[in-house]
């Protein structure tokens, strides 16, 4: 199946590297809002066997892998043995390369081994959201056409074998793997991480025993074919309309963009970095796993979802050097250690990334869990996904007030209503070209061109790049709130009021007003054990932000709607304010 037509594919391809005979431009040139990154160090061609073999070589009796809520441990020679055992199953079980296969599972040692055994044969692995429900899996399984689907059983509220055994019903009377199901038609395979599966489906325990030396001699083989500019992974990216695209990334956009984040955080393989963001996001599994393989570091996984105790524990016992989360991750194990201490002296980096960070939130966590040298990160699936990022020695008001400085081999200008590229200092929208741009969204070639123009991802995201090349992310396009022909950006707004001593978390967002065009309306989230009234929180942005800036409506919350990677889901809010005031008239 082609995922693009040629024309396309070829425009994307031309524009895919930073050429290096010119030279590195990390600040903006000619007055215009343009940055080009580093060309060293060198972008590497290489697969994803290639970068793990390396590294075995290198690092094999080294931690890879540790659970801590099972308590299980990997070394790289442990890790390069399961992957090949899964590798050597999923041959046995049919799949080529090429095929597609879902996984559809929180964060267990079964993903992480499902991400390399795939990547080692060549099926492209399609990353399922976790919080996904009947009809988002129906269209994901379809949109690629996976030929097999590898779930956990459960994750909370979510009953993963009851609901692919309601969109395969044919699974009661089929032989594992001989699957024909009217509404799936290309799954033949389902594998539940179970040694107990229900009638149609294999015990992941039981693919690992599949493949025998037949498969085993074919494995170096195959790799051996494969081309870094092949696609290995699927995408799915959470729209807040439409259909989610199928962003589709090669093993050359991740094996670099992973290698170029541990860059930026100076690690080695002395590091011990502990993953509590989802793994079917580009942040778990790209910077995260990956990231870790590409230097020989040990991935320290705490849980099967994000727990802010759990997460600390696994810091303190496993000497963790490194630690991810996005914002609401941060807020949520500051408010535990007020409660619990805990051993984090060992850290010192990682990152902040998915959503803006507030300042406060951001001193903090260099504070209190002596992470001085952690970075911020922007990026979007896309582009594999980090364009921007901190240097741990910058210093501290830009660490705590920007993304950072582009990355290697990546160019970012911004762009203007009229697509001419802005000088520095003007707010617009963040467009990326390089290697890091996505081969395209899986067979849709007309959102492609949309996203894609002559080899610029246009990613939606306003900001300002000043004239030391530091970037500024200032809210989304379609964020920006026009009231009485004001442009109003919320994070303006919501980094004020996170400044109110009442206040963990704010989001700011427009609603439709006949008078005005749009409204401002807030939703706070109070710190533990405090209520501050909607009038209270009025009065505090009074005299201190312009009178139309003040939200009309505040709403006081318990918890926002979010994506599973941390994104408030500001659609969702809106919809809801709009419904409950209409209720109110």
């Amino acid at each position: 199946m082609s995922i693009l037509d040629e024309s396309l594919a070829g425009q994307i391809r031309s524009a895919g590297s930073v050429s290096e005979t010119e030279p590195d431009t990390l600040s903006p040139t000619e007055g215009r809002a343009y940055v080009r990154g580093s060309s060293t160090p060198p972008l590497r061609y290489a697969t994803i066997p290639q970068v793990m073999r390396d590294t075995v070589s290198r690092f094999g009796p080294r931690d890879a892998a540790v659970f801590h809520d099972t308590g299980e441990r990997l070394s790289y020679y442990d890790l390069d043995r399961e992957v090949d055992r899964l590798a050597s199953g999923l041959l046995a079980l049919g799949l080529d390369k090429g095929d597609r296969l879902g996984i559809w599972s929180p964060n267990r040692k079964e993903w992480i081994l499902t991400q390399f055994a795939t990547a080692r044969i060549g099926v492209i692995l399609v990353t399922i959201n976790p919080a996904y429900r009947l009809s988002e899996l129906d269209y994901a399984l379809n949109k690629v056409g996976c030929k097999a689907l590898i779930l956990a059983e459960r994750f909370k509220s979510s009953d993963y074998v009851g609901m692919i055994r309601s969109l395969a019903p044919e699974l009661e009377n089929s032989a594992p793997g001989k699957l024909a199901a009217a509404k799936v038609p290309q799954l033949r395979h389902v594998v539940v991480m179970s040694d107990t599966p229900p009638a149609g489906c294999w015990a992941f325990s039981r693919v690992l025993q599949l493949g025998g030396p037949a498969q085993q001699l074919r494995l170096d083989q195959i790799s051996a074919s494969l081309d870094p500019d092949d696609a290995i992974n699927i995408q799915f990216t959470s729209g807040t309309t439409g259909a989610p695209k199928g962003a589709t990334l090669s093993h050359y956009n991740i094996v670099n963009n992973a290698a170029f984040t541990v860059d930026r955080m100076q690690f080695t393989e002395a590091d011990r970095l502990c993953i509590p963001v989802p793994l079917y996001h580009c942040f778990g599994m790209v910077l995260g796993t990956l990231g870790c393989v590409s230097k020989g570091a040990a991935m320290i996984l705490p849980g099967e979802g994000f727990d802010p105790q759990g997460t600390l524990a696994a810091c303190a016992a496993e000497r963790c050097t490194a630690l991810y989360g996005v914002p609401t991750m941060f807020v949520a194990m500051l408010e535990t250690l007020d409660k619990t201490p805990f051993d984090l002296s060992r850290l010192r980096t990682g990152m902040m990334a998915g959503a803006p960070c507030p300042i406060e939130v951001m001193r903090a966590v260099m504070d209190r869990m002596n992470m001085t040298e952690v970075t911020i990160g922007y990026g979007m699936t896309e582009t594999a996904p980090i364009s921007f990022q901190s240097f741990t020695d910058d210093p501290l008001e830009r660490r705590v007030t920007t993304v950072g400085r582009v990355h290697p081999h990546v160019e970012v200008r911004i762009a203007g209503p009229d697509g001419a590229t802005l000088p520095p200092g003007a707010q617009g929208e963040l467009c990326t070209r390089g290697y890091s741009v996505m081969k395209g969204y899986w067979d849709d070639p007309q959102r492609t061109g949309e996203a894609v123009v002559d080899g610029w991802m246009h990613t939606g995201d306003l900001a300002v790049i000043d004239d030391e090349g530091f970037c500024a992310i200032t809210g989304r396009v379609k964020d920006m709130i026009i009231r009485g022909g004001e442009n109003i950006y919320p994070r303006e707004i919501e980094e004020f009021l996170f400044t109110h001593p009442d206040v963990s978390e704010a989001q700011v967002f427009g609603i439709p007003d006949d008078k005005f065009g749009e409204e401002v309306c807030a939703w706070i989230v109070p710190r533990a054990g405090r209520a501050p009234a909607p009038e209270d929180l009025r009065n505090y942005c009074r005299g201190q932000i312009a009178h139309y800036k003040i939200p009309r409506h505040f709403r006081v919350v318990q918890e926002l709607p979010m994506t599973i990677t941390g994104k408030p889901q500001k659609f969702v809010m809106r919809d809801q304010m709009v419904e409950a005031l209409a209720k109110d008239t």
